[in-house]
């Protein structure tokens, strides 16, 4: 297996590397900057005061990516304050999900979290009245190919992604957490009757607790691109260190996941923020959740694959099965969210039949 990478020791145990050589840093920095996670390291060093503990030039770029993030939460800020403006006409309410949620309710998930679009989870009987308030407010779909449309209108769990015509900026206005045609399908009835309200917000939600963890799970565990799964998987470490400390927490999680046909990306969850992160998990949730947990052939494999895939897509990070790893989980994750038939037809055209730009 592939020796711990130096981000990862870091994300550990941060005091450890306090007094690394520049060109440690040096490093460090470029498997950040591949995982989506500069901004994040600053934060977390200036957490524990080892900020004065990094060399100068290193520390500058941390800086740097502070500045940078710190624009983009204004942003992000600015972007979900006009979405509201657009659908308060329609009374809907704004479910937000992962990075947009963990912003607008400053969980310690937020701190440093970069992410390209904003996310939002509506009921599905509502998808056409919200889409227009979207378009008459300035947001428009970029897929224009038929074929495209259907794929997301018939099969998807959302809208084809919408852009603003003026700001560039994106919303997935989803209504589910999988696709129609995934063998898993959590109700999203139930998400929704679950979500809470964002405080300072009145016309922001957000998921119950429990829900934001599943769904995070699913995001991450489901999805076949995982360039930034390192990224990913420090959401899942926060939200557990965050909200676990609610001990009603811990009881709900493994009961959330089973009622929500959610109980293998539970456990992978779990699994790899432990081994990968050494996030801490109660000894009796282990056990509880081990509803989801695959045979153990299976599960050898999956170990090996997302053990590689999971770490920053840096050559310091990588061994001669890592690209194979990713193939595989790209395979699998498309297998997950369509029957065979459905699967073969859907990459032969995109292969050889959709519009070239």
């Amino acid at each position: 297996m592939i020796a711990t990478p130096l981000l990862v020791q870091l994300l550990r145990q941060p005091g450890q590397l306090a007094g690394a050589s520049l060109a440690d840093w040096e490093l460090m920095l470029r498997q950040a900057a591949l995982a989506n996670l500069t901004p994040a390291l600053y934060y977390l060093l200036d957490e524990r005061g080892l900020l004065d503990c990094v060399p100068a030039p290193a520390r500058a770029h941390l800086e740097w990516a502070r500045a940078a993030f710190e624009r983009h939460a204004q942003g992000v800020r600015f972007e979900v304050l006009k979405i509201c403006q657009a659908l308060a006409s329609t009374g809907v309410p704004v479910v937000l999900l992962k990075g947009a949620a963990y912003a607008m309710a400053q969980l310690p998930a937020a701190a440093g979290r970069l992410f390209t679009d904003v996310d939002v989870l509506v009921p599905k009987a509502r998808l056409a009245v919200v889409e227009g308030a979207l378009i008459l407010a300035g947001w428009a779909c970029g897929h224009h190919d038929a074929y495209d449309q259907r794929y997301y209108r018939e099969w998807m769990h959302e809208l084809p992604p919408m852009e603003h015509f003026h700001r560039r900026s994106l919303i997935d206005v989803h209504h589910g957490l999988l696709p129609q045609t995934a063998s898993a399908r959590p109700d999203p009835a139930t998400l929704l009757a679950g979500a809470r309200p964002i405080g300072g917000h009145a016309a922001l939600h957000m998921l119950a607790p429990a829900d934001m963890v599943l769904h995070s799970a699913v995001h991450l565990f489901y999805d076949g691109e995982l360039e930034h799964g390192l990224r990913d998987l420090l959401d899942l470490h926060r939200l557990l260190a965050d909200f676990g400390r609610a001990p009603s927490f811990w009881q709900e999680l493994p009961i959330r996941a089973c009622q929500l046909a959610l109980a293998r990306p539970l456990f992978y969850a779990l699994r790899y923020a432990t081994s990968v992160l050494h996030t801490p998990i109660p000894a009796g949730v282990s056990l509880a959740v081990d509803a989801g947990r695959p045979n153990c052939v299976l599960l050898a494999v999956m170990d090996q694959l997302f053990g590689r895939a999971l770490l920053p897509a840096h050559a310091s990070c990588a061994d001669w099965l890592t690209g194979t790893a990713r193939f595989l989980l790209y395979v699998r994750a498309n297998w997950l969210r369509m029957p065979p038939l459905m699967l073969a037809r859907h990459l032969f055209r995109k292969a050889f039949m959709s519009p070239k730009a």
